[in-house]
């Protein structure tokens, strides 16, 4: 089978792109790059991978595999997750009824253009897990088991994985879910730490940021079985989840300063890259796109409504904030470690997802924005949760309507 990567550039096999250099760049190697025949340009600047370095293949792995004795699940129960498009999560239990269980999900990687600012027209060809950005959030308790199956339709132009940071070994799985494009892999870990973790498509080399900057990352959340409590042991409980994705996008511009345009994915890979490595996102928004969570699209919630916010942000260091409430309980790390309390800005760190609960005590319009304010008044990331109820004078209380003075 030949599958177009670059259109009239690059013609390959799909199981001869990146075979035996998958993941070295993100495992073994400083400044490595993806296999030649991957690059849909060649990029003579980037260094290649030392062919004398240890590589962590799927080949590789799968010897140590055979060796270890098989685990036996016969007797844990099986459960279908349904997965949802942001900003919404799935159904699931917030303690955990009965013992730990098989929790099946699947995911298809799609390759789609994506209008990521009305304004601008800005756009770029989205790599993506179910077509969104961020991914969906998966939801699963301490020591379940996450069964994933994988699926790259035969359409797209590229090879695909998943790290999932919230598992153990084999690279987060990217080692064991390389698919080409038609194929599907199932993977199953377990979940043996709690708290909220990124996941990104991870193929080796440059390619690891291209797929992370285009969009191919999300959030896990490994609740403990006994539900989420305070410092004191108490049980804490929701109402709702609003799950936000931060991307940092590097859109390519013409000599004349305005954003390229490309026919295909990968078609942007060159240009992509020197974009990237400026370190300055053209946007950096919440959920895919410029005001994708303002407006018509904004949250809703009610008063007294308890609301916990999961944040992913795969690349770059993040600081939630939401004017007008706070995070009554922030989590940063671990669901094990007692959460903060009563937090004006938390802290996401490049490469994680954290929580933070908050009830809602007014009406009106909240924005969710990181506070670094340039990105968030200029890059994009901002949200809005419009909470209806009654006002509370004994919290705010407008004494004097604005009105002119003298002297």
């Amino acid at each position: 089978m030949k599958k177009s990567i670059n259109a009239e550039k690059v013609v390959t096999s799909r199981r001869n792109v990146l075979r035996g250099t998958a993941l070295a760049g993100a495992a073994a190697l400083t400044g490595g790059v993806a296999h030649a025949s991957m690059m849909p340009r060649p990029v003579p600047s980037v260094p290649r991978m030392h062919r004398s370095s240890p590589v962590i293949t799927v080949e590789s792995a799968s010897g140590e595999m055979a060796e270890a004795a098989p685990a036996d699940l016969s007797g844990l129960e099986r459960v279908r997750q349904e997965l949802v498009d942001p900003p919404f999560a799935p159904e699931h239990e917030q303690v955990a009824s009965g013992p730990p269980k098989i929790v099946e999900i699947e995911m298809v990687t799609h390759e789609r253009l994506m209008t990521i600012d009305e304004d601008t027209g800005a756009s770029i060809w989205a790599l993506t897990y179910n077509g969104s950005v961020p991914g969906p959030l998966i939801i699963v308790h301490q020591d379940d088991y996450v069964e994933l199956t994988l699926r790259n339709p035969v359409e797209s132009a590229m090879e695909h994985n998943i790290d999932f940071h919230a598992s153990t070994g084999a690279l987060g799985g990217g080692g064991l879910t390389h698919i080409y494009p038609g194929e599907e892999t199932v993977l199953r870990w377990k979940a043996t730490k709690t708290g909220c973790f990124t996941y990104h498509c991870a193929p080796g080399g440059a390619m690891i940021p291209y797929h992370v900057c285009h969009g191919m990352n999300g959030a896990i959340m490994v609740l403990p079985r006994d539900g989420l409590k305070d410092a004191e042991g108490n049980p804490l409980r929701y109402d709702s989840i609003a799950y936000f994705g931060e991307q940092d996008y590097y859109l390519p511009r013409d000599e004349n300063g305005d954003f390229k345009l490309y026919d295909t994915a990968g078609d942007d890979y060159t240009d992509s890259l020197e974009a990237m490595a400026t370190l300055v996102p053209t946007h950096q928004v919440f959920n895919g796109a410029v005001g994708a969570l303002t407006g018509a699209n904004a949250l809703k919630a009610q008063v007294g409504q308890t609301v916990l916010m999961v944040h992913n942000s795969c690349n770059v260091d993040s600081r939630p904030h939401l004017i007008g409430g706070h995070g009554n309980f922030v989590w940063e790390t671990s669901f094990t470690d007692p959460p903060l309390t009563g937090v004006e800005t938390w802290f996401v760190r490049g490469g994680c997802a954290a929580a933070a609960m908050y009830t809602f005590e007014q009406p009106g319009v909240y924005a969710y924005v990181n506070h670094n304010l340039i990105i968030a008044a200029l890059k994009g990331a901002t949200a809005h949760f419009v909470v209806e109820g009654p006002w509370d004078n004994d919290l705010m209380e407008q004494v004097v309507a604005p009105r002119p003075f003298e002297g």
